[in-house]
């Protein structure tokens, strides 16, 4: 279905090349418009380009607050350094000697269990034992639940490539204590989702893939562990950037060469296949912009109002992507009060233990640079898909809902010295069982010249948004220079 255009006053737009519109000035957004100004100045096309973001800042979820000598992440604190494109952006744009690893002596996770916290046991490769006696000896899992996870050597292996939840995977390899104890609040944690409802295919098809091939999840860890370098058995698994997540939008606004329009809205998109630039996008102050393609990157919710009316199959499934709100309660202490609570990365809470945050990161443990010496910077993350209400409190409530969680579990009684709280409504997609047979219908309803990239489909860290919109552009690119360029 199209919508033709409506008559109106296009805005002034003197490019004869082709026309590429992004909108959503997140880190997907900027990393496509970022792309396509490098293939123009690379020489690849000649083509005009505009970002459009309705916030008065681009970077939409990467924030950084730099107060004094803490330095204080909104969003996202580092990024996984298995997933190159992240490192490599940052290289690209002059941020390498930026780039460093979490603290490789304090590598430690913990998990809460009956309300005391407990290492997770050396040698574990996520949720696996690799290692026969740390695993042993933990008290984080009973020896009953030891043997169940055993049996993972001797249970059939699943052939086909169809999906099924991370509760249902987890329960048929490892059983039900691992998936209480361990994969709910590590790997469901990361996406802030429900382990029952949670697909294994979108979000870790590497445990599927070693099933397959060995035959069983431990086996296929031991193998993987045994192809890693030497050198990379010490290495944290975290990287950021020594400012903060902030200097790569920062950084990364300043190369930008395209022409940038924040505090501006897209209220609707029309679609006429037949015009010079087939789509029309209509702004918040009444101007329209032609363009020849259209990259969205934004909430998926947000894409689906823009093209309902082109595009109606297309929002529906837009909108059949959920999403889940979350916080980050952000917590600066004296170290002469609270010494150093835990040794290691931080603590991550079962469902099943009733607290009202979901972890907590010691974030300068963590990174170093983060805090001076004399202070510790914790943060805790609440809401999801667990405490959905907590959203609606206000920000002295979360944080002395924080404090109590962390007096009970932690025994720190000393009132913080500064405390940050960042919401964000609606902003994580969950990626529900099917979700990746979904994403790929949903991309077979867009018209030519039409691209969805963001944290809603293919990837929810950095790395994976900063992929999705430089792959977006370079599709854009091709398509827009395939044809003789359309006039304004």
């Amino acid at each position: 279905m199209t919508a033709m255009y409506a008559t109106s006053t296009a805005m002034p737009f003197s490019h004869d090349h082709p026309h590429i519109v992004v909108v959503g000035g997140g880190i997907s957004g900027m990393s496509a418009a970022y792309e396509l100004g490098r293939a123009v100045r690379d020489g690849a096309a000649p083509v005009a380009v505009t970002l459009i973001e309705r916030e008065a800042r681009l970077g939409g979820k990467v924030v950084t607050e730099r107060n004094g000598p803490f330095i204080i992440e909104g969003g996202p604190d580092s990024f996984m350094a298995q997933k190159p494109w992240a490192a490599e952006l940052a290289r690209e744009i002059g941020l390498g000697d930026e780039l460093m690893v979490a603290s490789p002596m304090r590598r430690t996770t913990w998990v809460l269990h009956n309300g005391c916290p407990h290492p997770l046991p050396e040698g574990m490769l996520l949720i696996v034992p690799t290692r026969i006696a740390p695993f042993a000896f933990s008290p984080l899992i009973s020896p009953l639940g030891k043997l169940r996870m055993a049996l993972d050597l001797f249970v059939p292996a699943r052939r086909d490539d169809g999906d099924e939840t991370l509760a249902d995977f987890i329960r048929r390899r490892l059983g039900n204590e691992a998936l209480d104890r361990l994969a709910e609040p590590i790997l469901s944690g990361i996406h802030s989702a429900e382990c029952e409802r949670q697909s294994i295919m979108a979000t870790f098809p590497r445990f599927r893939e070693l099933e397959k091939r060995h035959g069983s999840l431990i086996r296929g860890m031991l193998a993987a562990r045994r192809s890693m370098p030497p050198s990379s058995a010490h290495q944290s698994p975290f990287m950021t950037l020594r400012g903060g997540m902030g200097s790569l939008v920062e950084r990364l606004e300043q190369r930008l060469t395209a022409r940038v329009l924040t505090n501006r809205k897209v209220m609707a998109l029309a679609y006429d296949p037949t015009a010079a630039r087939p789509y029309r996008l209509r702004l918040d102050d009444g101007a329209t912009l032609d363009a020849d393609a259209v990259i969205l990157a934004t909430p998926s919710y947000t894409a689906a109002d823009l093209v309902d009316e082109a595009f109606p199959d297309l929002a529906s499934a837009l909108r059949a992507i959920r999403y889940v709100s979350t916080a980050t309660i952000s917590m600066v202490y004296r170290r002469s009060e609270v010494g150093t609570p835990l040794d290691g990365y931080g603590l991550v809470i079962p469902r099943s233990e009733q607290t009202w945050i979901n972890a907590c990161t010691l974030s300068s443990v963590k990174f170093r640079h983060r805090a001076p010496d004399d202070y510790l910077l914790l943060r805790c993350f609440a809401g999801g898909s667990r405490r959905p209400e907590l959203l609606a409190r206000d920000d002295d409530d979360l944080v002395r809902l924080a404090q109590s969680d962390l007096r009970a579990i932690l025994g720190i009684t000393a009132a913080p010295v500064l405390t940050r709280v960042y919401r964000w409504h609606n902003g994580n997609p969950q990626y529900d069982v099917g979700h990746l047979d979904r994403i790929a219908a949903l991309e077979a309803r867009c018209p030519d010249g039409l691209l969805l990239a963001g944290a809603a489909y293919r990837g929810v860290g950095v790395p994976d948004c900063i992929k999705q919109g430089r792959d977006a552009a370079r599709r854009a690119l091709a398509l827009v220079t395939s044809v003789q360029p359309a006039k304004s």
